[in-house]
């Protein structure tokens, strides 16, 4: 009986023993062909969704899906809900976010030699701006703001060409006709020094007041690109657009430089494409947009008038010559955005 029962007990250990071994062959195929998680791709916007600045991002996010199909986890936050504006470049040194567009403005208070861009009529339209910020000058630049600020640009995109927009009709021919005008800027120093170069007396104002200010006269102007006044409905409260397109002006997709070094040639080149597919169609659509605003605000009762652009360049021109802002831009910077052609 004792030798049955032993005989018993040892089949029992090896059944037990090939059924574990059973399971853990059947889940070997599973493990072997399990496929690594996706590389987050968190997007901070303060776009609203209807603006080309936000759509942009869903034109990235396919580009990717398509070319980079289970590689990229692309998340899209408008509106500043994840982030809000001016804090992305601080978000991304932290690495709670991937990627954002950061101003010129923005970079320039960490390279204060960028402040170039932020200056009035240095970048004569948008064609030159794509052959600046795209070539041998803008790559030298991004080169700068890798190095200082752990930032990987991506590709540059089309803001918008600012003009001023005026609470009510007056004769605006040349800067000596902005005596007194308050015009709302954003509250920086680069921005602030913009207004007053153009004759005006700069007012900082977040861009969320600006509907109420005009309205109610706290302020008598703003600086935007038509689409912004469009979106913002700025042209609500305006009465007049003065056309001294005294800023073409530029935004930089971006991401931490520490994670574009943790991915693979094929995959930094996917991402460059998706931004340049991106980019391409913001800079479309806002393009197409400015070239009929003129005549939609025309059609709504806004004054559209074209100043002395000349005197205005001029102007501004000298004001930045002899500033402290200018003497941070590298010697013979200026005359070859200028000569770029």
């Amino acid at each position: 009986m004792s030798r049955f029962l032993n005989r018993f007990q040892r089949l029992r250990r090896q059944l037990g023993f090939g059924l574990a071994l059973g399971i853990m062959l059947a889940q070997a195929p599973a493990l072997a062909v399990e496929t690594p998680s996706r590389i987050p791709l968190r997007i901070s916007t303060p776009a609203v969704a209807d603006d080309w600045h936000a759509r942009m991002w869903t034109v990235f996010r396919d580009s990717l899906e398509r070319n980079a199909a289970g590689e990229f986890d692309v998340q899209i936050h408008l509106n500043a809900t994840l982030f809000k504006q001016g804090a992305e470049i601080t978000a991304m040194s932290r690495g709670n976010l991937e990627l954002a567009t950061v101003s010129a403005f923005d970079i320039a208070k960490q390279v204060p030699e960028f402040s170039i861009f932020t200056a009035g009529y240095v970048i004569r339209d948008p064609a030159h701006q794509r052959k600046v910020l795209g070539g041998p000058i803008g790559e030298s630049f991004y080169r700068t703001i890798s190095e200082r600020m752990g930032l990987r640009i991506l590709s540059p995109i089309y803001l918008g060409t600012r003009h001023l927009g005026l609470r009510t009709t007056r004769p605006v021919r040349t800067p000596a006709d902005l005596k007194g005008v308050k015009l709302r800027m954003p509250a920086t120093r680069e921005w602030l020094f913009l207004g007053s170069a153009l004759g005006a007396s700069a007012m900082p104002l977040a861009l969320g007041e600006v509907y109420l200010g005009l309205k109610t006269g706290t302020i008598d102007g703003e600086d935007n690109p038509l689409p912004t006044v469009r979106a913002a409905k700025f042209n609500e409260v305006l009465q007049q657009i003065v056309l001294t397109g005294h800023l073409v002006d530029a935004l930089f997709i971006a991401l931490p430089e520490r994670l574009w070094l943790k991915l693979r040639p094929a995959q930094q080149i996917q991402l460059r494409e998706a931004a340049a597919a991106a980019a391409a169609f913001n800079d479309d659509n806002r393009l197409r947009e400015e070239s009929q605003l003129q005549e939609q605000f025309r059609k709504q009762g806004l004054t559209i008038t074209t100043p002395d652009v000349e005197a205005f360049r001029t102007r501004v021109r000298e004001t930045y010559a002899g500033s402290e802002t200018a003497r941070t831009w590298p010697k013979g910077m200026l005359e070859r955005i200028q000569d770029t052609r």
